[in-house]
């Protein structure tokens, strides 16, 4: 007979394992691709040491003369906080007892809300790998008329905040209710007549509070890992303006990285206009683009050996060059349920009659070699 506890012990020993896997390798292929690491981890801090420059202690010389003088090579140390991801299971007392006297049964009702797990995990991971850990899903343009800047980051459903410009609460825990992804025009469950131009929407309690995605590399924020970019050019990612796109674009700007920084480019992640005109251009020369298969099953284009992979959290008319193996993300540990005192990781909701397994990870993204990745921007 399905109980409570089978169903707690289901949830332990034969899900966390694989719905874990899945979370890291499944929900998004540049996750799948970076190294999840415990190192560096302090308390509820990252601190890393991050080599930049070159080892100074080389040189030619006569046959009795002075030995080159030495010089390390240059460390700074990035710090920056553990961020929490949570992600969670409800299951009903009703379903639970519907399908106590079916095993069969029980274990779609798990596989169903795992996949619902999975479904919500790959959009918000996804999104947070290409955000600037700001938590920020669009501008409002038009209160009226209630449009956005963007509807790349937004789905029906989603529980968001809004904030002014001046970064004041205005509505919280408000649910998108209609998204039209051809004018930008979205709904909300609440619009309050207080919401204005220029306000902006954030997952829900997650303003600044969100991992330190590829956005950050871009952004014109002063630091960057708790360092000034002023003081260390090194934190300066490469950005340039190209409206139009073709190989020789694409390969100047991987040589530039490389003669930068040393950087091997491997993964080249893009927005729809800018996959369309790539497309573009290999068919006015009428020449097949290469199609490559990345670990975990995802099929992309490629360029010169390198994938080109279509993303929607890509900003729209961007390209972004990366090398994936400076890219760690520092866990305290990999996901795992949140237990009461006694070891329960089902939980009755106040008041309902339904039970949450919560999944939670405490993680952060740092990119040892910022210097070493580039976006092209304005691609029509």
């Amino acid at each position: 007979m399905i109980t409570i506890n089978s169903a707690e012990n289901a949830l332990k020993t034969v899900y966390l394992g694989a719905v874990t896997e899945l979370l890291n390798t499944k929900v998004n292929p540049l996750l799948a691709k970076i190294e999840q690491t415990a190192s560096d981890v302090w308390g509820k801090e990252i601190r890393k040491a991050a080599k930049y420059g070159l080892n100074g202690g080389i040189g030619a010389g006569d046959e009795d003369g002075n030995l080159p003088t030495a010089s390390s090579t240059s460390y700074l140390q990035f710090v920056t906080s553990l961020k929490n991801l949570y992600g969670q299971i409800e299951i009903s007392d009703k379903a639970i007892r519907a399908s106590a006297d079916g095993r069969g049964a029980f274990t779609d009702l798990l596989n169903s809300e795992l996949e619902d797990l999975l479904t919500a995990s790959r959009f918000n991971l996804g999104r947070m790998l290409y955000g600037d850990g700001s938590g920020k899903l669009c501008e409002i343009t038009n209160s009226a008329a209630k449009k956005v800047d963007s509807t790349r980051n937004l789905a029906v459903g989603l529980i968001v905040d809004v904030y002014s410009d001046e970064g004041s609460l205005i509505s919280s825990g408000v649910k998108v209710t209609s998204v039209d992804y051809s004018t930008n025009i979205i709904a909300l469950s609440e619009w309050n007549e207080g919401i204005s131009e220029n306000y902006s929407l954030y997952i829900q309690g997650s303003k600044d509070k969100e991992i330190t995605g590829i956005g950050a590399l871009f952004s014109p924020s002063e630091t960057l890992y708790g360092l000034k970019r002023s003081d260390y050019p090194f934190l300066n990612s490469v950005s340039e303006n190209s409206n139009t796109l073709d190989e020789i674009v694409m390969q100047k700007l991987v040589d530039k990285l490389e003669m930068i920084s040393g950087s091997n480019i491997d993964y080249i992640a893009c927005s729809a206009k800018a996959k369309y005109a790539y497309q573009e251009y290999m068919a006015s020369f009428k020449r097949n683009i290469d199609i490559m298969e990345l670990n975990g099953g995802y099929k992309t284009l490629s360029f010169n050996g390198i994938p080109v992979v279509y993303d929607r959290f890509v900003p729209e008319g961007q390209m972004i060059f990366l090398d994936t193996s400076v890219f760690k993300l520092h866990q305290l540990c990999d996901w795992r349920y949140l237990e009461t005192e006694n070891g329960k990781i089902l939980r009755q909701n106040q008041n309902k009659p339904t039970y949450t397994a919560t999944l939670v990870k405490y993680c952060d993204l740092i990119c040892d070699r910022p210097n070493g990745q580039g976006r092209l921007t304005n691609i029509l």
